[in-house]
Parts: structure tokens; C-alpha cells; sequence
């Protein structure tokens, strides 16, 4: 490329742009002098400084900072992880299993003086060891007090009184353009405050579509890295908005697309985890279809949101008297325009609360109280993969029990009710490889990898393997 020089684009572009302005300006020109005066544009324009002396201008947000420094932590996670020899390699190795220690780190939030911390289900999932970092060095262990996958929050516990803890906001308030902080320990460099703005609300990027998830994301372009999930995300006065949870990338670094989970569904969860270890969700016991306008103009409706499909019998809805074809258009004033905004708030309400909702009956809009169920989903035994189905990790006396064969990993089935809808599916000594393409260790991980309506397991049985479909509530 020596010696030879190419105009850079930009330049290209203004040479061909002042051409063809040329040409343009020529047409124009013909038949001026008969064509009535364009009318002039009404133009909106301000042209005072950007700070105009009413408003001090902000220099400095170390005093909004400083104390949710101090409340935000580090969390070390280190974890067993059993890796069984396939049979070709024991006869080099032995007949023992391998073991290895896998190390994590990210980040957490102080919610109370007596050391509840809030972060992410994915930052402890499978831990065997936490340890907790202070802003002030000093380290604690930390315990699990409950997880929730289907939202990726989980909340852990520290002894120690007296702690630094943060003020939570109402995340419903918060609109684009806000301006935001997301503080955490990125790549274990230390702690690290990035700021940006509230880019986008109710982000659903499909992070959590593999167990069913509810997602309901605060987009952000401040930085989020690797180590930053369970960190906070505040607003200008320091209020925990979100927990940092996740980032789109390209290259495993910040691209300014970094997703946190609201204040209010993590609060929720977090409000049920403490006092009973586990979610309860609301039920209401409907099947919904979005009220498109081509629907709409067939059915002969005006207005947006679900139209109800089917109506479970005996379920809240069908008591407090929702019926098909009855479009569901708020529920507690919040507009409900699609099927995942509808789930969200079903299952953000505890069991037993009456909510009021809004629908379009034969042209008419009316309100009732609806006084939401449990969500079976959360009613499972400890050991029951779904309905009438228990199952049960393999170890040896299981492997001679069942005859089966070292290279076959997963979850047998140990006993199946007489009652169970999925009798015809499932038998006991059958290996629960995989649900809808997940490797599966435990019942709990087993039943969060399912989904509402169709899914399927890779089991073995007899000797080979294949693949049983089924309907989750069947």
C-alpha cells in the first residue's frame, strides 16, 4: 500500500454528496419563479446554557456513592464438582471418580443491619463454601437462606449486627433516562462504581426461557463486567433500584448493554425466601392469547390486552366468574398488553391476595376480585419430579438396586403413584438423563428446567435410550 493514497469514506461520500447537490439544485431551479413560497417550518429551539443558574450544577456524586460502597459485597463461591470415568478410562485410571474445586465470584447487597444479602441465584447455585467481603476487609461465611432460579435472586446470610445496609426504591418509578449506578467487584479487581442511565424497562431477553422464567429486566448502559452480578444497581440518591444480573456481549467485556433485576420482584422473592426457604406464587388459573387487532376486528372487541382462551375449573378465575372470550385488560391498575406482563404479576402476588381485575365482557368493562391460588408448581415434595412421579440422585446402592450401568448418569425413578397423570410415561428404574435438553442432577434442578404445556426427557431404560414427551400439568 505504499505510495498509494484512497480518499478515506467520509471524504467520498461529501465529494458524491456535493455532486449530486448540484444536479438537485439545478431541478429545482427550473419552474421557480411559479411556485408559491414555501411556508416556513415552525421550529422549537432553546437557546439558553445547558445549566441556566437555577440548578446547581452536579460536579460530584461521591456523598449519593460513599454509602452504598459500603453496603455492597463480595462473594466467593468454591464448590466439589464428581466427575465419573467413562469405562474406557478405567482401566488406565481406576475405578475411582474424579473430583475437582471450582471457584466463582461475584457480588451482593446488604439488605438488613442483622446480614441479610441479596444477589443472584446463579452467583451461589451450588456452592458448597461462600465467603463474604466487606468494603471494610473484614470476610465472613456466608450461608444459603434460599434461591430462586426462575428469577435468578437468591438471598444469603452473614453473622454480624450493626452492618452498613442500603435504602430500597420503588423500581416501578423509575423511567428511561434516569440516572443510575451499578457498583459490584468486577474480574476481582475491587470495588468498582460505573454509572450510565436507565436504557430500556421490562427487557425480556430470554435468559431464563430454559426453566420458565420471569423476567422483567432494568436495562442499563452502565458498565456491567463479569464479577458484577448481585451488585447494585441505585439510583441518583443512592436507593437499590435493580441487582446487576447479566450483560450481552460479544467479547465477555461491557458493551453497554447490562440487564438488572427490579428492586420490587427481587424484594418479593426475597420477602418469601426468608420466611419459608422457598417462592409461593399466585395462581389464577387461566390460558390467554394476545388481543391482536386482526383478533380483535373478528371478535369484535375494542380494546388491548388477553383475550382468555380456556378457564381452568374451579381455579380463582373461574370462581370469581372470568370466562372465555372475556379479555383481561388490567389487573390492580397495571395494564396487562401481553402474556409474559400477565404471568409476572400473577406469580410477584402471594397466594391468598385479592387482586382486582379489569376486563372487556360483550363490549362492556367491568372489575372484580380475583383471591389467587398457589401455583402448584411450587407444592412439589422435596423428591417428586413432577406429579406422582419421585425420583431420587444415583449412588451405588441404586446402581445395584435398579442393575444399572456405570455409564448411565441422571435421576431414577423410584416410584410412581397409582394416581400420577404421567403413570403411562414414566416406571420405576427408568434414568432421567435430561429435561428439554438439560443434564439433570437433583428433582429440584429437574423440575426448574420444566415448562408450562410441552416438554420432553432423554431416559434410559432397558439398555438403550429415547425420548418421552409429555405435558407439564397433564
Amino acid at each position: 500500500m505504499c505510495g498509494y493514497y484512497s480518499p478515506p469514506l467520509f471524504m467520498k461520500f461529501r465529494i458524491l454528496s456535493h455532486g449530486l447537490a448540484l444536479v438537485v439544485t439545478a431541478l429545482l431551479l427550473v419552474g421557480a419563479k411559479d411556485a408559491p413560497p414555501a411556508p416556513k417550518p415552525v421550529l422549537k429551539i432553546d437557546l439558553s446554557p445547558l445549566n441556566d443558574g437555577k440548578s446547581g450544577l452536579v460536579v460530584s456524586y461521591a456523598d449519593v456513592v460513599e454509602p452504598v460502597q459500603k453496603a455492597v459485597v463480595s462473594i466467593y463461591s468454591s464448590k466439589t464438582v464428581h466427575r465419573r470415568l467413562p469405562p474406557s478410562f478405567r482401566q488406565f485410571f481406576g475405578d475411582g471418580d474424579s473430583e475437582s474445586r471450582e471457584e466463582g465470584l461475584g457480588s451482593g447487597v446488604i439488605v438488613s443491619p442483622n446480614g441479610y444479602i441479596l444477589t443472584n441465584n446463579h452467583v451461589v447455585e451450588g456452592a458448597d463454601e461462600l465467603k463474604v467481603a466487606l468494603a471494610d476487609e473484614r470476610e465472613f461465611k456466608g450461608k444459603i437462606i434460599g434461591t430462586d432460579p426462575k428469577t435468578d435472586v437468591a438471598v444469603i446470610k452473614i453473622e454480624a449486627d450493626d452492618l452498613p445496609t442500603i435504602t430500597l426504591a420503588d423500581s416501578d418509578r423509575l423511567r428511561v433516562g434516569d440516572v443510575v449506578f451499578a457498583v459490584g467487584n468486577p474480574l476481582d479487581i475491587g470495588e468498582t462504581v460505573t454509572t450510565g442511565i436507565v436504557s430500556a424497562k421490562g427487557r425480556r431477553v430470554h435468559l431464563l426461557d430454559d426453566i420458565n422464567g420471569y423476567e422483567d429486566f432494568i436495562q442499563t448502559d452502565a458498565a456491567i463486567n463479569l464479577g458484577n452480578s448481585g451488585g447494585a444497581l441505585v439510583d441518583a440518591k443512592g436507593r437499590l433500584v435493580g441487582i446487576n444480573s447479566a450483560m450481552m456481549s460479544t467479547n465477555n467485556g461491557s458493551m453497554g448493554i447490562g440487564f438488572a433485576v427490579p428492586i420490587n420482584l427481587a424484594s418479593s422473592v426475597m420477602q418469601s425466601l426468608i420466611a419459608t426457604g422457598t417462592v409461593s406464587r399466585g395462581y389464577l388459573g387461566v390460558g390467554v392469547d394476545l388481543l391482536s387487532v386482526e383478533l380483535a376486528e373478528a371478535m369484535g372487541k375494542d380494546a388491548k390486552g388477553m383475550v382468555i382462551t380456556t378457564v381452568t375449573p374451579d381455579s380463582p378465575a373461574a370462581r370469581a366468574g372470568l370466562k372465555q372470550e372475556d379479555v383481561i385488560v388490567a389487573i390492580n391498575g397495571r395494564p396487562v398488553d401481553s402474556l409474559d406482563v400477565l404471568r409476572l404479576i400473577i406469580a410477584q402476588t402471594p397466594p391468598g391476595t385479592k387482586v382486582k381485575v379489569k376486563y372487556l365482557r360483550e363490549g362492556k368493562t367491568a372489575d372484580l376480585e380475583v383471591t389467587l391460588a398457589k401455583l402448584a408448581d411450587d407444592t412439589a415434595k422435596s423428591d417428586e419430579f413432577v406429579t406422582g412421579v419421585t425420583v431420587a440422585a444415583i449412588d451405588d446402592d441404586a446402581r445395584r438396586a435398579f442393575r444399572l450401568p456405570d455409564e448411565v448418569d441422571g435421576l431414577v425413578v423410584t416410584d410412581v403413584a397409582d394416581t400420577s397423570p404421567f403413570r403411562e410415561r414414566f416406571r420405576p428404574g427408568m434414568v432421567i438423563v435430561e429435561v428439554n435438553r438439560k443434564p439433570v442432577e437433583d428433582a429440584a434442578g429437574a423440575r426448574a428446567q420444566l415448562r408450562a404445556g410441552r416438554n420432553f426427557c432423554r431416559v434410559w431404560e432397558r439398555g438403550g435410550y429415547r425420548y418421552v414427551p409429555f405435558k407439564n400439568g397433564e
